[in-house]
């Protein structure tokens, strides 16, 4: 064979793979063990079982790494992270979630602060009013007892000097 048709049929044969290898490298590898980073990604919102509010992610106890290797399994049989949080939630209960969802009893931790807020914000403008309101009304008092003395103070002035004439 002639080093020209030899040229002419492998150098494409190089181009093709060469251009097709970086595509076929970007896919996923469905055997691959997920990263920590994966891993972390979702038990940071989860809270220890042992621990009390430690994120999952963080806690360094033996339940913690066993919670931590069961996400990294379901994450390799291609669960989604609801699938996972689900069934967190189902084994241990809603403690187990960093965020409650919103109903029962944890429908306060989302209806609690915004009503406490906005009534201490109603209770202080409340107060702020009262605090001004009394001031005008002892300062007009005042002026009336200041002038109320002042008066007696001038008939019993008077009276007296009237004796000694």
């Amino acid at each position: 064979m002639r080093p020209t048709v030899l040229l002419s049929i492998l150098l494409p044969l190089f181009l093709a793979g060469a251009v097709a290898n970086p595509v076929r490298a970007q896919e996923p590898d469905p055997q691959a063990t997920p990263s920590d980073n994966e891993v972390n990604r979702i038990a940071k919102n989860l809270y220890c079982p042992v621990c009390e509010n430690v994120p999952l992610d963080v806690c360094g106890t033996l339940a913690c790494i066993q919670w931590r290797e069961q996400i990294r399994e379901k994450l390799t049989l291609g669960w989604s992270d609801e699938q996972i949080y689900a069934f967190f939630q189902e084994q241990y209960g809603d403690r187990a979630l960093a965020q409650p969802p919103a109903r029962g009893l944890n429908l306060l931790v989302y209806i609690a602060p915004p009503v406490l807020i906005l009534g201490a914000g109603y209770l202080l403008l409340h107060a702020l009013r009262g605090w001004r309101q009394p001031e005008t009304e002892a300062a007009s008092t005042g002026n009336q007892a200041a002038s109320q003395s002042d008066d007696e103070y001038i008939s019993r002035l008077e009276e007296e000097l009237r004796k000694r004439e």
